[in-house]
């Protein structure tokens, strides 16, 4: 059962009833299961090589598409991460955020009174698949104006897309060149170790060998024999585990984990979880301090660095801009908490799940936008607790697209692209007219779908657009009806 949301204020602005366009949407083979189709073959193979010849910054990561078995599972939580199907398109994370217009379009026709994006998206919105509460919010970058509206200053759980919330504030807290750095640490009497998190999700064991090789060479240099090891996770505080408990879409939340606390060989979708993450980077770290010729006492154990220890190895992570993008174009939930917590740091905040609310939620405020009914209880949107308004969201993207906000720019290319990347790769035909066009961010829970991005529309316009739906029954049919709102788009002229 979806938790009771708040129903929008304003009524739907046409009297239409269901609505279908042929030019966007079939029947697939399942019951319900609605997909997009080609309007134009030439228009997506254009915009389909322009952006695979985009590649982006970014390293190979998790993509965690939010799929239609969500529901059916009922997970602790709500939400299920899975991967892509491998024959899709080639994936280009890094397009550019603008993309002309391509091709002739005739755009949207409207009856007297209305305009084309209100005739278009009202009929779309009312749709039965979209559960019992909807709404949805349309904006003109370039200019900042508000193009359509129903339920703007609704507050709706917003799922994953909240992680635009978190990316941007991190963004504007740190900056894109910002890194998360991990350390080795000597005591002042060369007999301990201290293997030092900083919050990094993204190490891994190639950065834990290196460092391991560079603290082998400084004590080997400063004559060091046989040493204790310790770990200190002390940079995080408050409680490890996410609010929806154990759960194999999230690791517990520590300052120190490799390889995002898997317990398989997966890099990507749902996996078992350690719950000791700490613990397990740090029993790697003593093995490969050993093939690196450095003798441990014993296990390692958890304790902080001492007083007046010195740095003998440091790892600084992939620059903040490509975390965000690949927080954003895999759904990284340990990614997200973790930039939640750097900017609760950055703000003189504990590194905590209140620490992080407090901090992201006063960053954002301080950029101007509207705030009335968002609690920002995660940085993942794993929290049923969030909520945020379709007008929050459509502003968020807005600021992004604004020239005198260059450092929030990658919020924009980290979205995934229709037909090509992330948790976006196969919800569009190769062969669709909104294929390249839109680049959005999804968001799953077990009776909530979300759709929050931009979209080029027939005059070469970037529209910022958020949908919320609450109390949905089919995934795969809210999707699916998402998407046709986001196409939608693409055609509109005025």
């Amino acid at each position: 059962m979806a938790e009771p949301v708040q129903r929008p204020t304003d009524e739907p602005l046409t009297g239409w009833g269901k609505w279908k366009a042929p030019k966007y949407l079939k029947r697939g083979s399942g019951p319900g299961d609605l997909r997009l189709v080609a309007g134009s073959a030439v228009l997506g193979l254009v915009v389909a090589a322009g952006a695979v010849l985009a590649a982006g910054p970014w390293d190979s990561g998790q993509r965690k598409a939010e799929r239609d078995r969500v529901a059916a599972q009922q997970r602790a939580g709500g939400a299920h991460h899975e991967g892509t199907t491998p024959d899709g398109p080639a994936p280009a994370p890094s397009a550019p955020a603008v993309l002309k217009a391509l091709g002739a379009t005739t755009g949207l026709t409207a009856p007297a009174g209305t305009s084309g994006l209100e005739a278009a998206l009202a009929p779309l919105l009312d749709v039965p698949a979209l559960g019992s509460v909807r709404t949805a919010v349309v904006v003109d970058t370039a200019t900042g104006k508000q193009l359509y509206a129903r339920g703007a200053g609704t507050p709706m759980t917003p799922a994953s897309t909240v992680k635009i919330a978190t990316t941007v504030a991190a963004l504007s807290a740190l900056g894109p060149d910002h890194r998360i750095a991990t350390t080795v640490t000597l005591s002042p009497d060369s007999r301990t170790l201290t293997l030092v998190g900083g919050g990094d999700p993204t190490l891994d064991e190639r950065a834990l060998r290196a460092l391991a090789a560079d603290t082998a060479r400084s004590l080997r240099d400063g004559g060091t024999g046989t040493v204790r090891l310790t770990y200190d996770t002390s940079r995080y505080s408050g409680p490890a585990l996410h609010p929806i408990g154990p759960n194999e879409n999230i690791a517990p939340v520590s300052a120190l984990m490799a390889g995002e606390g898997r317990l398989d060989a997966s890099d990507k979708g749902p996996a078992p979880r350690t719950d000791d993450p700490a613990g397990d980077a740090a029993r790697t770290f003593a093995g490969l301090l050993g093939d690196a010729g450095v003798s441990t006492r014993s296990a390692p154990s958890s304790g902080r660095s001492a007083a007046g220890s010195r740095t003998v190895a440091t790892h600084l992570s992939k620059p903040l801009s490509a975390l965000v993008e690949r927080a954003l174009t895999n759904s990284d939930n340990d990614i997200a908490e973790a930039l939640a917590r750097q900017t609760a740091l950055k703000a003189g905040e504990p590194a905590s799940f209140a620490g992080s609310r407090r901090a992201v939620t006063a960053r954002l405020k301080a950029l101007g936008l509207p705030l009335n009914g968002a609690r920002l209880s995660d940085g993942s949107g794993l929290d049923r607790a969030d909520k945020v308004t379709a007008g929050f969201l459509a502003r968020l993207l807005a600021l992004a697209a604004a020239p005198d906000h260059p450092e929030l720019r990658h919020v924009l290319t980290g979205l995934p692209i229709a037909g090509f990347s992330g948790t976006l790769d196969d919800r569009y035909s190769p062969t669709s007219p909104a294929t390249g066009l839109i680049r959005a961010k999804t968001g799953t829970l077990t009776g909530v779908n979300s759709l929050a991005g931009t979209a080029v529309d027939a005059r070469g316009r970037l529209l910022a657009f958020a949908f919320l739906a609450s109390g949905t029954t089919s995934p795969g049919e809210a999707e699916a009806s998402l998407d046709a709102l986001a196409a939608t788009l693409t055609e509109a002229t005025r």
